[in-house]
């Protein structure tokens, strides 16, 4: 696709986002340091990010559905560089919390609007190609742009991070309503039916598996610099070049989730839950070796990201009625499951079981999603959700 002023705004925001989203994670040690608390305690709030997106998504789409589009994607740019800015005043650990929910609230709304803003600015054989543009924001944004943060973070300090990730977001602001047309809401649309499709039996066990299978990868991600630094007895630059690797191995994955979905959604979960629990185990048991730990970082993250099309595609399925609340949700779903790991790898953490049990824990989730799925797929076929 030719170079296109809307699309790289839309992709500049995802970038922001992305990053915003997953640095937090790279600066846990630094924050707990610096705000006087524990790992754990700074972990909530990666889970407080994530239950702002779940409760943000539905609101923020719902209730903004006859704005102008271009207008609501500016202003949702704004609610995030104002969260990212407080985030950098923080002085304190719960005025950081309020920061990072405020931040939260225009995640799901953004890439659930700016998906099909994408889609409507290009000819139609090619909306395909321009919704994957504006998600090749997200993609640099884990390659690149996290851990670059998670770097300013170490040397420059986790407010200088924060600060530097509100400057992203203003000129994304600016980009969007320089780059975008107007682009004035439709007025179909019956909020009530929208809402009653989120009621079905297969809609609800796809968000379901939505959220435990997103939980096995932030079981462990959410404490990565924490593994690296204390069991690999890793330095800063190798920290960087996980985070990197970690990156490349979630665009991999995206991709071939993207390709091997048209063939099987269910055997591509099947596959993808199988290899993220054995990754995860054998993690835990090679944390003390740089190689194998770089080698399994990849196969990780490549699974982490493989079951993200396939997740995608059942949500939209069996909610084909309403299917922009469905995408929303999905993305809240995701973000619900980055809380629970979150929460449940700070979890392990307290208890005094140690790094290596997070990771196990993480495959435990793993198989339960495992679990959950052939459930689903011996259920009666009108109950079950669609493959």
């Amino acid at each position: 696709m030719k170079l296109n002023p809307p699309l790289l705004a839309l992709a500049m925001g995802a970038f922001g986002i992305g990053v915003t989203e997953f640095a937090a994670m790279g600066m846990l040690p630094g924050i707990a340091s610096d705000l006087g608390v524990s790992i754990p305690a700074a972990g909530l709030l990666v889970s407080a990010y994530a239950m702002g997106v779940l409760i943000g998504a539905p609101l923020m789409t719902l209730t903004t559905g006859r704005v102008n589009r271009r207008t609501l994607l500016v202003g949702l740019m704004a609610i995030f560089t104002l969260g990212n800015a407080l985030s950098a005043l923080a002085d304190g650990y719960w005025t950081l919390m309020v920061a990072r929910v405020v931040t939260s609230f225009n995640h799901g709304a953004f890439f659930g609007v700016g998906s099909v803003v994408a889609a409507s600015i290009v000819p139609p054989d090619r909306r395909a190609g321009a919704v994957a543009a504006m998600f090749t924001g997200l993609t640099v944004a884990t390659i690149g742009g996290v851990p670059l943060a998670t770097w300013a973070g170490e040397a420059l300090g986790w407010r200088t991070a924060f600060a530097g990730i509100a400057g992203v977001g203003a000129v994304a602001m600016v980009a969007l309503r320089v780059a975008l047309p107007s682009l004035p809401a439709s007025t179909d649309g019956d909020i009530a039916a929208e809402l009653r499709v989120l009621t079905r039996g297969p809609v609800l066990a796809a968000l379901a598996l939505t959220v435990v299978g997103a939980s096995a990868m932030f079981t462990v991600f959410t404490y990565i610099v924490p593994i690296l630094r204390e069991e690999t007895q890793a330095s800063t630059a190798f920290v960087t070049a996980m985070l990197v690797l970690y990156g490349i191995g979630l665009t991999i994955g995206n991709t071939l989730g993207g390709r091997l979905v048209d063939r099987s959604i269910e055997r591509t979960l099947v596959a993808s839950f199988t290899v993220l629990a054995v990754a995860l185990i054998v993690f835990a048991g090679v944390m003390h070796w740089p190689w194998p730990v770089a080698a399994t970082i990849l196969i990780w993250g490549i699974a982490s990201f493989a079951i993200v099309p396939p997740l995608q595609m059942r949500v939209m399925e069996a909610a084909a009625d309403a299917p922009n609340l469905a995408s929303a949700m999905n993305i809240g779903a995701f973000n619900l499951g980055n809380a629970i790991g979150a929460a449940l790898g700070g979890g392990v953490i307290g208890a005094g079981l140690g790094l290596p049990a997070v990771s196990l824990a993480g495959a435990g989730m793993a198989a339960a999603a495992f679990a959950m799925l052939l459930a689903f797929q011996r259920r009666p076929r009108s109950d079950a959700c669609p493959a």
